[in-house]
């Protein structure tokens, strides 16, 4: 079995970072943004063992995991795993960048 890491993008940190400090400030509380982030941390774990359960998207080799109303679109490499973004699906579809 390959052994791959997860990279997390610029555009994806800066995402996944924005939203747990939404729900931060939004519940005067980190409670959820770390329950949150404990969730999509075990779910890219998972993601090491079977690369190919996201969902395909029209880019080539882009897939999307789904967590709960979030997307982590992701790209799977031999040595690595790329987070592009993390996606809110109850936002405007319109302004969704992935790579």
């Amino acid at each position: 079995m390959v052994k791959r890491k997860i990279v997390w993008s610029n555009r994806a940190k800066i995402k996944l970072f924005g939203i747990l400090e939404f729900y931060t400030e939004r519940n005067k509380s980190s409670t959820y943004s770390k329950i949150l982030y404990k969730k999509f941390t075990k779910e890219l774990l998972l993601l090491k063992k079977q690369p190919e359960i996201g969902i395909k998207t029209d880019f080539k080799n882009v897939r999307g995991l789904i967590i709960d109303e979030f997307i982590l679109f992701y790209e799977t490499y031999p040595e690595m795993i790329v987070v592009h973004s993390v996606w809110d699906c109850r936002q405007n579809p319109e302004s969704l960048i992935i790579k």
